[in-house]
């Protein structure tokens, strides 16, 4: 899972947005860094990470990448499946408007940037400005992001050739994400991620 999808979990396990989102820049424990509430939310997206590579329908989407694609698969999946929740969202969660919701965890999470560590401060400043979340239901955005972090780190430049491997397996990409991603957003509205 990547952003946006973490985010719609921890809103549907009434989870700290801020632990959840800030989890990828924090390493070992968190314990006394930070408020528990955001620890907690920290851990839920470290168990989120876990469970999803462990998915049989994600490991049967690793094995579509071609060979020299196959290192950064999980990467890319993560961005895809944000793709699916951005491009579904109105079915996900028709109580809240995709743009609302983004509004919502924005000022939710600004409120505590002061706190965190700079890349996270760096990413907040393009996330929200930028549109990110609601530009993932656009493919061709999905292709710049996944080669934006491809140039910013040598060892993923894989991942600007794994964009045709999600174009090329998109509606079975798409299926497989109907079929686990609904039984996550269960899992969280009770409270088991």
């Amino acid at each position: 899972m990547n952003f946006l999808a973490h985010l719609h979990l921890a809103r549907l396990a009434d989870s700290s947005l801020l632990g959840n989102l800030l989890a990828d820049f924090v390493r070992g424990d968190p314990t006394g860094d930070y408020a528990a509430d955001v620890v907690a939310g920290i851990y839920m997206h470290r168990r989120v990470d876990v469970m999803t590579d462990t998915l049989p329908e994600v490991l049967e989407a690793k094995t579509w990448f071609r060979p020299e694609t196959r290192r950064v698969a999980p990467i890319a999946l993560d961005v895809m499946w944000d793709h699916f929740v951005s491009r579904h969202w109105d079915r996900l969660s028709p109580e809240l408007e995709l743009p609302r919701f983004v509004a919502q965890a924005q000022s939710e999470i600004g409120q505590h940037l002061p706190l965190t560590p700079p890349r996270f401060i760096n990413l907040n400043n393009y996330l929200w400005s930028e549109r990110w979340l609601e530009r993932y239901s656009d493919m061709a955005f999905i292709g710049n992001v996944l080669n934006g972090m491809a140039s910013r780190r040598p060892k993923l430049s894989a991942l600007q050739q794994s964009w045709g491997d999600l174009d090329a397996n998109y509606d079975a990409l798409e299926q497989r994400f109907w079929q686990f991603y609904p039984r996550m957003m269960s899992m969280a509205e009770q409270k088991i991620l």
